[in-house]
């Protein structure tokens, strides 16, 4: 159970809400301050101009409405920004949104009856979550246009998403006996107003980016391995000295992935030290390996570096009040203003998408080596384990790898300096946060499959020069697992599947299982002090 409400929520509980299916709990004094807040709301707003509750929105505040019509005003809004398009956002991303809006509404300052909370935790505990666009929101009066399909649904009409089937809102509620939300003032505007779809996204993105730093961090110790690396380039010595966190948390990992590894060399024993070596005026042996074997720290550094900020900066915006205005009962006013803008959040997924961009080229290099025999001058073309120029191995998987790597390089643009003014001109400078999170999630899944390749490949690698016997116990371990779903192939056969097990093994397992046991190296990536 993971209680919601007078606390900080962290990314390790979202996870555990979103993957677990944690049931959420309403902490009981948060729940009384959101009442308390309601009340002050409802009194104060007598008699008082005060916007979205007596006025219309944006340009049309202007416009008074008069208290016959106030509450359907609310209505009219969620209905008239229920205008999304494109592919659905999967229920994962729906409920990522609803547990995001949920804690910040839990924070007391919205103006809202305890009703719409206590639904909201109704309907996450039940899998039911909302059909929502990815088109519509520019993330700057919030995510108007998805979380007014949020609302929609909270009153009971549009479309959910329950037990993987697309239905009515009205008969999944009747059938399971739920009341829809009743508008008491202005939970309409603090439905919408918010950036909780690029915080639920952008929460889920950051969970899921650290998984593909620490199987990259597995695959770049198994690629030294195979083509039998130097370890100074991971050494506690070489990275200390470069005073970044992020390079010598990798180059830890490293360390304790490879530890007992019988075929990282050292260089002292096979350069320094070897006698052949002293009488060679032109080495056999390469004296330095490539940067994408030689750079894993310097290069996946600052991507740790910039999930850890990521994971500040939006689990503080998912612990925001981030609507308009601020109804304050401490200080028994209302303040109106922007906290509704989603720059912070934008321009972290755009770090990021740049971050996983960079990953996937490392990927991308470390898998070119292994295929290009001029290169690595260990394996065949391509690793093919059958008849040089009769059978492909894996030429056909790099076109795939080579292609997704382009698009993610195309996707990393940033949303956050592509501004277009809209609503009048009201909403001058904006976001795109919404967008900056669903560009970044896409180049996440397709950094999940060029990894997947990265890996198909090493195995190939290793059962080439039959060497798993001298692998680290931890990199042994990843290779006996993978191979259970994705056995050796000598003769051509089709891949798209065996790639798609290899990426939902990926993305669902925890690669840390495998670098953590018996290590010290901590279990999730700390956050940046």
């Amino acid at each position: 159970m993971t209680a919601v409400g007078g606390r900080t929520l962290s990314l390790e509980d979202f996870s555990n809400i979103i993957f677990n299916e944690s049931i959420i709990d309403l902490e009981a004094s948060a729940l009384e301050n959101v009442e308390k807040n309601y009340q002050f709301l409802k009194q104060f707003s007598t008699e008082k101009v005060i916007y979205g509750i007596n006025t219309g929105f944006g340009p049309m505040a202007q416009y008074r409405v008069g208290e016959d019509k106030a509450l359907q005003l609310q209505y009219n809004l969620i209905r008239s920004h229920c205008s999304g398009s494109g592919k659905l956002l999967s229920p994962v991303l729906s409920k990522a949104l609803m547990v995001a809006r949920l804690n910040s509404l839990m924070q007391g300052y919205s103006g809202i009856h305890k009703e719409t909370v206590e639904l909201l935790t109704t309907l996450i505990n039940k899998n039911i979550t909302p059909c929502i666009y990815e088109h519509g929101g520019v993330g700057a009066s919030g995510d108007l246009v998805q979380l007014a399909h949020l609302g929609l649904m909270l009153i009971g009409e549009g479309d959910v998403n329950y037990k993987e089937k697309v239905q009515p809102a009205a008969e999944v509620f009747s059938q399971l006996g739920i009341k829809p939300l009743t508008i008491h003032i202005r939970e309409g505007l603090a439905i919408l107003n918010g950036t909780s779809a690029m915080t639920g996204i952008g929460m889920l993105n950051i969970i899921q980016a650290k998984k593909l730093l620490d199987w990259l961090i597995i695959l770049s110790a198994i690629t030294n391995e195979v083509v039998g690396a130097f370890s100074d380039h991971f050494s506690h010595e070489l990275n200390i000295v470069k005073h970044h966190k992020g390079q010598n948390w990798v180059a830890a990992a490293m360390r304790t992935v490879l530890k007992d590894s019988k075929m990282i060399r050292s260089r002292n024993e096979h350069l320094y030290e070897a006698d052949h070596v002293k009488q060679q005026e032109v080495f056999e042996d390469k004296v330095q390996e490539y940067y994408s074997l030689r750079c894993v720290t310097q290069i996946l550094g600052p991507i740790y570096d910039t999930i850890a900020h990521a994971e500040k900066i939006v689990t503080d915006e998912l612990n925001s009040v981030n609507d308009n205005p601020v109804v304050d009962h401490h200080n028994q006013n209302i303040f109106h203003g922007g906290n509704f803008h989603g720059d912070y959040v934008a321009l972290e997924m755009d770090k990021l998408r740049t971050a996983i961009t960079k990953l996937s080229m490392l990927s991308e290099r470390q898998l070119n080596y292994l295929l290009n025999d001029k290169l690595n001058q260990k394996f065949p073309p391509f690793l093919n384990l059958g008849v040089l120029g009769f059978n492909f191995g894996m030429q056909g998987m790099q076109f795939t790898a080579t292609s997704t790597v382009a698009e993610n390089q195309s996707l990393s643009f940033p949303m956050y300096v592509h501004s277009i003014p809209n609503n009048n001109d009201n909403q001058d400078i904006v976001s795109m946060g919404c967008n900056a999170a669903l560009f970044t999630k896409k180049v996440i899944d397709n950094s999940f499959e060029v990894l997947a390749i990265q890996m198909m490949t090493v195995l190939q690698a290793v059962d080439y020069l039959n060497c798993d016997h001298l692998m680290s116990s931890k990199t042994k371990a990843v290779y006996t697992a993978i191979r259970k779903i994705f056995p050796k192939f000598v003769e051509d056969a089709p891949k798209y599947k065996d790639l798609e097990k290899v990426k939902n093994y990926f993305e669902k397992s925890d690669p840390l299982a495998f670098i953590n046991s018996g290590s010290t190296i901590p279990a999730t990536i700390p956050v940046i002090e």
